[in-house]
C-alpha cells in the first residue's frame, strides 16, 4: 500500500485475475462432475458457497479500491486534458490543481511549470516584438524622411544629406546583427570557434583600440594587470566582442575628465576581468535589469542590447558577468571566466 499508485493497482488486478481464474476452474470442474467425465474422491461442492461468498466480497472489495482509485486518477487527468487544451489554443494561463496519487501531482507539477515556462516564454516574445518595432522604427523614419525630402527638393542631395542616410543604415546593420547575435546565443544554436588564446593579451588590445575614442572624449583609459591570465580556450571573437560592449558602454556614460579603467586577474581559480568607469553610476532600482535586452537609461544612446549580448557571450563560455555601481560612485562590469577553459596547448 505504500506503494507507486499504478503498481498497487497492478498488483490487486493480478490478484483479482488469480482468484477469478480459480473459481472458473472450479465451475468448470462441477460442470465436468456433472456431465460424468471426471469424478472426485470428495464432495467440491461443500466447498463452492463459502469459496463463492469470499470471491464475492473480495470483487466487491477491489472493485471499490479500484473505482476510488481510478477516480483519483481520472478526474485529475481530465483536468489535465482541458487545460492542455487550454495551452494549445495559446492560453498559457492555464493551470491545474496538484491532487491524486503522488505520480499524478508530479506529472501537475511538470506541467504548471511548462505552462509558466511557455506563458514567460510567450511575454518574451512579445516585448522582443514591441523593442524590436520601436528600435526599427527611428532609423527608418530618418532615412524615409531624409530620402522623400531630397527627391522632393527641400533637401539637396549632398554629401552631408547623404551621409546621415548611410549613418541610420548603419544603425539598421548594427541592430540585425545585434539581434541575430542574441537571438542565437538565446537558442544555443551560437557556434564558438575555439582556439588558445591569450587572454591578457586579447584583453589589452581590446582596451588599446579605444584609446583614440577616450582621447576624443577626454577620457582617460588605463590597464591594470593584477597577474597574467593563463591561455583558455575560448572564441576569441566572441569574447573581445562582450570587452567591446563593456568599453563602449562605458565611455558613453564617463564624462569629459573621467577614467574608464580595464584590470585582469586570477581570483580562485577563476579569470576575472573588470571594466570600471567614474560615471554617474546606476540607480539600485535599475541595478538589476541592466542585462534584459532593449534595458536602458533615459539618456542612453545605445540600443540596449549591449550588455545583454556580453552576458550571453561570456555565459556560452561558462561565466558570468556582474554590476556593481552606486549613484555617483561609477560602475564596474565584472567578467568571471572559469580556468577550466585553460588551453592544454599553448604557443
Amino acid at each position: 500500500m505504500h506503494g507507486p499508485f499504478f503498481r498497487r493497482m497492478g498488483c490487486i488486478f493480478l490478484v483479482f485475475n488469480i482468484v477469478s481464474l480459480g473459481v472458473l476452474a472450479g465451475i468448470v470442474l462441477l460442470a465436468a462432475r456433472a456431465l460424468k467425465l471426471i469424478s472426485f474422491a470428495f464432495d467440491l461442492g461443500q466447498w463452492v458457497i463459502p469459496v463463492g461468498m469470499g470471491v464475492f466480497l473480495f470483487s466487491v472489495l477491489a472493485i471499490g479500491l479500484g473505482g476510488m482509485g481510478m477516480r483519483r486518477v481520472v478526474v485529475p487527468l481530465d483536468d489535465l486534458l482541458k487545460a492542455a487544451d487550454q495551452i494549445g489554443q495559446g492560453d498559457y494561463s492555464a493551470r491545474v490543481q496538484e491532487k491524486g496519487p503522488r505520480e499524478v501531482r508530479r506529472l501537475a507539477r511538470s506541467f504548471n511549470e511548462m505552462a509558466s515556462r511557455l506563458h514567460f516564454l510567450d511575454e518574451r516574445r512579445r516585448d522582443l516584438l514591441a523593442d524590436v518595432t520601436h528600435e526599427l522604427r527611428t532609423p527608418l523614419t530618418v532615412i524615409q524622411g531624409n530620402l522623400e525630402g531630397m527627391l522632393d527638393g527641400v533637401y539637396p542631395a549632398d554629401e552631408a544629406n547623404l551621409q546621415a542616410v548611410l549613418d541610420e543604415t548603419n544603425l539598421l546593420s548594427r541592430l540585425v546583427e545585434d539581434l541575430r547575435t542574441l537571438a542565437l546565443t538565446e537558442s544555443g544554436a551560437l557556434q564558438l570557434k575555439k582556439e588558445a588564446t591569450d587572454l591578457s593579451l586579447l584583453v589589452r588590445e581590446t582596451a588599446d583600440s579605444f584609446r583614440a575614442q577616450a582621447a576624443a572624449a577626454d577620457v582617460s583609459l588605463t590597464i591594470e594587470a593584477g597577474a597574467d591570465l593563463p591561455w583558455l580556450d575560448l572564441d576569441p571573437g566572441r569574447v573581445r566582442q562582450a570587452l567591446t560592449n563593456l568599453l563602449a558602454n562605458a565611455l558613453r556614460y564617463t564624462p569629459a575628465g573621467g577614467t574608464v579603467s580595464v584590470r585582469y586577474r586570477q581570483a580562485d581559480g577563476q579569470a576575472v576581468i573588470e571594466v570600471t568607469d567614474t560615471g554617474p553610476g546606476i540607480p539600485p532600482e535599475e541595478l538589476p535589469h541592466v542585462f534584459e535586452r532593449f534595458y536602458k537609461s533615459a539618456d542612453s544612446g545605445g540600443m540596449g542590447l549591449g550588455l545583454a549580448i556580453a552576458r550571453k557571450l561570456t555565459e556560452a563560455h561558462g561565466g558570468a558577468i556582474h554590476a556593481e555601481s552606486a549613484p555617483g560612485a561609477g560602475t564596474t562590469m565584472r567578467v568571471i571566466l572559469p580556468v577550466n577553459l585553460q588551453a592544454t596547448l599553448q604557443a
